[in-house]
């Protein structure tokens, strides 16, 4: 597997999880969904009121992350933001139009961007660009003051994802913020669990850490989702706030 030397690696299992990843796998998985599956409800899978929570602890993350960022009023809509990963828009529609003027959309599946093509979201001028392309292969053209990615990254190696990290440190604005907001491993060894439904790897906090160090990012906040419901035992998502190291 391709390693970046900047990223520290502990076991064998680490090593072996993310080199697992199949991008054609991942494209083929997600393509393949049926069209009840296009649709804002439909990307969370048997769980619609999970929607509700999740949007409402993204909303109070990032209210707590910019008062620590005397330089980004409250008050004040973000002028450009981008959702990665943007699947349909759901995040975008529930979540980023109220705290974006507009927000462009990276999404590797066809599928998911013709559905966003069409929707009222572009249709009114809150959604911009729409790139089809992978995170992977994704290169920002323009300054971005919000890059939101979210439930996306586990398709990324760690290589890819520290050079994916990378690239949006230099595509943020003066004021400009990375947000990665993903599930955590469970594994009771403490290590990343690969998927070969989606093809797809959860990594550890440690792991994530790691990771945006060798990016040269600093996080200065992060936060576990709260208020699901217990019984239905979800994994861990946890939000990071990261910013360029100075």
């Amino acid at each position: 597997m391709s390693q970046n030397s900047d990223l520290p690696v502990d076991t064998a299992s680490n090593r072996s999880a993310d080199s697992k990843i199949n991008h054609s796998a991942s494209i083929n998985y997600w393509s393949s969904l049926d069209s009840t599956s296009s649709n804002m409800l439909g990307m969370l899978g048997t769980y619609p009121w999970y929607t509700r929570i999740e949007l409402q602890g993204s909303k109070n993350f990032l209210t707590k992350v910019r008062r620590l960022l005397p330089a980004l009023p409250s008050s004040e809509k973000f002028p450009l933001g981008v959702d990665c990963g943007a699947g349909v828009g759901r995040v975008t529609e529930g979540f980023l139009r109220h705290v974006c003027d507009v927000v462009d959309a990276v999404e590797p599946v066809e599928k998911f961007t013709r559905v966003l093509k069409d929707s009222p979201l572009k249709k009114s001028g809150v959604v911009g660009d729409i790139y089809t392309v992978g995170l992977e292969n994704w290169a920002p053209q323009k300054k971005y003051d919000l890059i939101w990615t979210q439930w996306c990254v586990g398709h990324l190696t760690d290589a890819q994802l520290v050079e994916y990290i990378s690239r949006c440190r230099f595509a943020l604005t003066e004021t400009g913020l990375v947000v990665v907001k993903e599930n955590l491993s469970t594994d009771v060894a403490d290590q990343d669990m690969y998927d070969d439904l989606d093809s797809s790897v959860t990594r550890t906090d440690a792991k994530f850490k790691q990771i945006f160090d060798a990016a040269g990012m600093d996080v200065i906040k992060s936060e576990i989702q709260t208020g699901f419901p217990r019984q239905f035992k979800l994994l861990p998502v946890k939000s990071y706030a990261l910013r360029p190291r100075m």
